[in-house]
């Protein structure tokens, strides 16, 4: 692929927004751009390609706007976004709420009263997943379906690495789950991801005891400690806000 190389920042952004692309739910196009950056390659779109990603890109400008920095795509931007850092607690919350409330408005389903739960929600992945897409609202009312396992292929998870083959990897995880009132992560269990297309891999090379973050089927990173300690902790406090709102169902 031509063009300049990707930034660290717009490589980590397209690790994360390569897998759902890939399948047409988010972004548009066929994801060739994506998996280029994803791998370091050609930085040329991919900015225009995460502008019309209109679930992530509104939360990366809030987020670099509270950092003090004028770029969506800077590196630790998009690492609190996905993963999660110490930029998230930097948002106000009365802006956060005006801001979800103006930019996804009209989004049917959502759960409105997470934004007035304690703990505070923040611009995570997570809390879009859990609180503007309508499946949320949809276990709660009983119709669970396919719901839960959107979900949980939608939220960033985190596992250990088990076994690695040609293209795809073994993980043991904690899977997201519901007892129809509450969300919670339940026991471990082991499932395969993709890590290799041809000769690009999203998460770099990797080698069992490897912590990776997965999205929509894919191993998307390599993570830290720090990086695991992190995602855990704002996947959680997302749950508790979601749970906070729970209303016994029907």
């Amino acid at each position: 692929m031509n063009g300049r190389p990707a930034t660290a920042g717009e490589t980590r952004f397209a690790r994360y927004a390569y897998p759902p692309n890939e399948l047409g739910y988010c972004g548009v196009g066929d994801g060739a751009e994506l998996l280029g950056a994803a791998t370091g390659q050609g930085g040329n779109e991919i900015r225009s390609s995460a502008e019309r990603f209109d679930g992530a890109w509104p939360y990366l400008k809030m987020l670099a706007r509270s950092s003090g920095n004028a770029d969506p795509l800077d590196d630790a931007v998009v690492e609190a976004y996905w993963i999660g850092n110490s930029l998230l607690d930097r948002i106000d919350p009365a802006e956060f709420v005006a801001e979800v409330r103006s930019r996804f408005e009209s989004q049917t389903g959502a759960d409105w009263q997470s934004l007035d739960a304690t703990p505070t929600p923040v611009p995570h992945h997570s809390f879009h997943v859990l609180a503007i897409y309508p499946w949320t609202g949809l276990l709660r009312a009983g119709r669970r379906g396919p719901a839960l396992e959107v979900l949980e292929r939608c939220r960033i998870g985190w596992g250990q690495v088990i076994g690695v083959q040609e293209d795809r990897i073994e993980v043991r995880h904690q899977a997201l789950d519901f007892d129809g009132r509450r969300f919670f992560l339940g026991g471990n269990r082991t499932e395969s991801y993709r890590w290799r297309q041809g000769n690009g891999s999203l998460a770099g090379p990797l080698d069992e005891g490897a912590w990776v973050a997965t999205h929509w089927g894919w191993a998307c990173e390599q993570l830290s400690q720090v990086q695991v300690e992190n995602l855990t902790q704002y996947t959680l406090r997302q749950l508790d806000v979601t749970n906070a709102t729970a209303t016994e169902t029907t």
